[in-house]
């Protein structure tokens, strides 16, 4: 019994390891491109490489790995982090490190896909939602904890420190799972056909769309937090830094706000995440320019971005119920373009017309999700809304 109670929040702690990996990077770049000798250009491909592999790679990395046993795809998935991380802290070559990024990023999408759906197994009816907003939460913590703790030792012991700090989080993930998470044999196995049938639904290609819809209004804003409070806001970089902080705090108790209304109504509060996300920007464009209202709405908007994460895996896995970990990979890869997409449009407009705008990019994002959000339920003939599909039933 232990040993099952246990098992989830290692696999959180192992979804902590990944994002520290992934975003990681993204506070000690500067540091990389001096010590490595390459360019600011060359070092931001560490990041870009590594979204652009989860995003093409993860619905076929998944589909291989789904006949084997759960718990050993779980702890070779992370060991590979666990080992890459060694590397980056071992390594004074670029192209080594460059490669380093690669692989990992191929098993990234089959260890959220993996540990979702084993989280769900290992509950029961509404414990499975509390289960994986648990694994969600692992996100969370890594955005607020994770990332700043990796720029600060680089910034004050060495860059090889930061990443030993992500090997020694990876491998403590790679024990617990050989202790705590128990054989999970795949005991009846959808051949690729079944899988990929669920691509063949119209539905699941607009809940899809919602994803991407859903993640870019997120982050075309997010992903120019500090330019926003910068230029707009004028806060300096020390505010900044507090801002991004409580804003990663936020969202902790933000993810896990969300969980508990998805356990109330499934459809419902994923209909109106858009409408939450739409109505933040607005607030954030009102109160930009004004110092003391605008860490208020950080705190606001840090709390709504939470749920954008399980509540997108919600709305795409209610049309994978019979392909729940291939659900799960298209997840993981669509909401990795829905950030490509949102960062590429925000730093467009960014540059053409300012950051006094970048809300209304959110925002525009966020009518385009209600839209098709709306176009889904519509196909359904409104049978969703007569009866929630709860996330348990989605995961397991």
């Amino acid at each position: 019994m232990r040993r099952a109670s246990l098992a989830v929040p290692v696999l959180a702690l192992g979804v902590f390891g990944i994002i520290t990996t992934e975003m990681g990077m993204v506070g000690v770049l500067p540091r990389v491109s001096v010590e490595l000798g390459v360019t600011p250009s060359d070092a931001g491909w560490l990041v870009g490489v590594f979204a652009l592999v989860i995003a093409v790679s993860g619905p076929f990395s998944t589909l291989l790995a789904s006949g084997i046993d759960r718990k050993k795809v779980l702890a070779a998935s992370i060991a590979v982090f666990a080992v890459s991380n060694a590397v980056y802290a071992l390594t004074t070559q670029y192209g080594v490190m460059l490669a380093f990024r690669i692989v990992p990023a191929l098993f990234h999408p089959v260890f959220f896909a993996v540990a979702l759906a084993s989280a769900a197994r290992l509950a029961s009816g509404q414990d499975a939602t509390r289960a994986t907003t648990t694994v969600f939460g692992g996100v969370t913590v890594g955005f607020a904890f994770g990332v700043p703790l990796t720029s600060y030792l680089a910034d004050h012991l060495s860059l090889p420190a930061a990443f030993w700090f992500g090997a020694l989080v990876n491998l403590l993930a790679f024990l617990g799972i050989v202790r705590f998470v128990p054989s999970m044999p795949v005991e009846r196995r959808s051949s690729y056909g079944t899988q990929l049938s669920v691509l063949k639904r119209a539905g699941t290609w607009l809940s899809i769309t919602s994803v991407v819809l859903v993640f870019a209004a997120m982050f075309s804003v997010y992903g120019y937090f500090a330019e926003y409070l910068g230029q707009v806001t004028r806060m300096s970089g020390t505010w900044i830094s507090a801002m991004l902080m409580a804003f990663g705090v936020v969202m902790i108790l933000g993810n896990f706000a969300f969980g508990g209304l998805l356990r109330r109504g499934p459809v419902r509060t994923a209909v109106a995440y858009p409408v939450l996300c739409l109505l933040v920007y607005v607030l954030v464009y009102a109160v930009g320019p004004l110092f003391a209202p605008m860490v208020a709405a950080v705190l606001v908007w840090g709390a709504v971005h939470s749920g954008g994460l399980v509540v997108s895996q919600s709305w795409l896995g209610r049309d994978s119920l019979d392909a729940p970990e291939f659900g799960n990979s298209l997840f993981i890869s669509f909401s990795n373009l829905g950030i490509t997409v949102g960062t590429a449009v925000g730093g467009w407009v960014l540059a053409a017309y300012g950051a006094r705008q970048l809300p209304w990019v959110g925002a525009g994002f966020a009518v385009a999700a209600i839209l098709s959000m709306g176009l889904r339920l519509r196909m359904d003939g409104g049978r969703e809304q007569e009866r929630d599909v709860t996330p348990g039933e989605v995961l397991a």
